[in-house]
């Protein structure tokens, strides 16, 4: 394995591990900005004129770059990503009683292929809102939990007939044999925190197994919220070298909350979040309102979410003219009823960028008669009128509480979007 795709891999690993929920990610990526030398800024407070800079609105981070020479005009390179994943949310409501067992009420959260929570130990982590108007985050790595699957002497007919899950009855994680403990007061213990003084919390389980390496020669990451966390991982790591060389245009890394749930909500993308942060940035280069949209009309982005690789076991699921390799590179995603957004206008900066760096790309489309998922990049381009190209990195078992990807296509994945968003 390549020193670099080795150091890239156990970097990503640290980033995952230390990002159990999307605030801790954004927590995660603001900590990497400020030692390269960014600074926070508010969205109440005025924004200085140009420079490096970022800003949190709760599970969603925007970082920039406005380059020497900069004026209104300028346009954007913008790399958008999501810092959620499938989950198990806790209920406001917790405390389930059942076959002498204390359990803890949940809530799917996105896509999640529901067989992969079970028989996980699991860790809990999120952020409590409490009563004297503070928020703070909160994480247990240690097992908490577990969803213990039905015995096969009990379920005999599971390895041919298939296990089916009800979300409400079978998906409620056990945590304590002692039926008069409250949930509540053990995670206000573990924040520090006083439980009276807890008014709401958003709350979601983590598997604890950390990620690793694995395979002959360390050739795979096994990792849980590898989607989309890698894309969020290789977006600001490419911001910071970016940051480092002239650039022709502005450099944004935009991570949204909220991608498995439709993007819908004052952080996701669907939302004024980006549009609002690009338009303070162009309006600190002191332009009109016709610069800005000139600024805009000019402007490109690229929406990096995790993609599906060939699985060697279910080839028939798979366009077969477009089989995909895991470490076979980049990505570029492309769906003609506009589930991904690559058209080709979009995907020119980006393949032009490919070939700068040297990176060779994969070209995916699903199955014609199967239903496609979707990213940020449709919605991200019909929010703001920009051009945009769908691009990710291949990845096997995804929505699962644990995913599996190359560690080969981590370093091409990350300097494809350095190379693109230097222009």
């Amino acid at each position: 394995m390549p020193d670099d795709a080795g150091a890239a891999a156990r970097d990503l690993l640290s980033y995952i591990e230390e990002s159990p929920t999307p605030f801790h990610a954004c927590a995660a990526a603001a900590r990497r900005l400020g030692e390269a030398g960014f600074e926070e800024v508010g969205e109440t407070d005025p924004w200085p004129h140009g420079g490096r800079h970022w800003f949190v609105r709760d599970g969603s981070l925007v970082a920039w770059v406005v380059p020497n020479g900069a004026t209104a005009t300028t346009p954007f390179r913008i790399v958008g990503a999501h810092t959620d994943s499938p989950n198990l949310r806790v209920k406001p409501n917790p405390d389930v009683r059942r076959a002498g067992a204390g359990l803890v009420a949940v809530e799917v959260y996105g896509g999640a292929l529901y067989n992969s929570w079970l028989d996980r130990d699991l860790g809990i982590a999120g952020r409590l809102a409490l009563r004297d108007g503070r928020i703070t985050l909160v994480r247990v790595d240690h097992p908490v939990a577990r969803i213990p699957q039905l015995a096969i002497h009990l379920d005999r007919n599971v390895n041919t007939e298939g296990l089916t899950l009800n979300p409400q009855q079978h998906l409620t994680p056990v945590w304590t044999l002692d039926t008069t403990a409250g949930f509540a007061a053990f995670v206000s213990a573990a924040a520090g925190v006083d439980e009276t003084d807890v008014v709401f919390w958003d709350l979601m389980f983590h598997d604890v197994e950390p990620g690793a390496l694995l395979g002959r020669d360390g050739e795979l990451i096994s990792a849980p919220r590898l989607d989309n966390l890698c894309s969020c991982w290789a977006a600001i790591e490419a911001l910071i070298a970016t940051a480092a060389q002239p650039a022709g245009a502005i450099a944004v890394a935009a991570l949204f909350d909220h991608e498995e749930v439709g993007s819908s909500s004052n952080r996701g993308a669907a939302s004024t979040l980006l549009a609002t942060a690009l338009e303070r940035i162009n309006g600190g280069l002191g332009g009109t309102r016709d610069d800005w949209h000139r600024a805009i009309a000019g402007s490109t982005c690229v929406s990096a979410d995790m993609a599906h690789a060939t699985h060697p076991n279910y080839p028939e699921r798979h366009e077969p003219g477009h089989w995909i390799a895991l470490g076979g590179g980049p990505v570029v995603k492309t769906n003609v009823s506009q589930r991904y957004a690559s058209d080709a206008r979009s995907v020119l900066p980006l393949l032009t960028a490919c070939a700068r760096a040297g990176i060779g790309v994969q070209q995916y489309t699903h199955r014609a008669d199967l239903p496609c998922g979707s990213t940020i990049g449709p919605i991200t381009a019909a929010r703001l009128g920009i051009s945009t190209v769908d691009i990710g990195a291949p990845q096997l078992s995804m929505h699962s509480a644990r995913e599996l990807m190359a560690t080969a296509d981590l370093a091409p994945y990350r300097d494809v979007m350095a190379a693109f968003l230097a222009g």
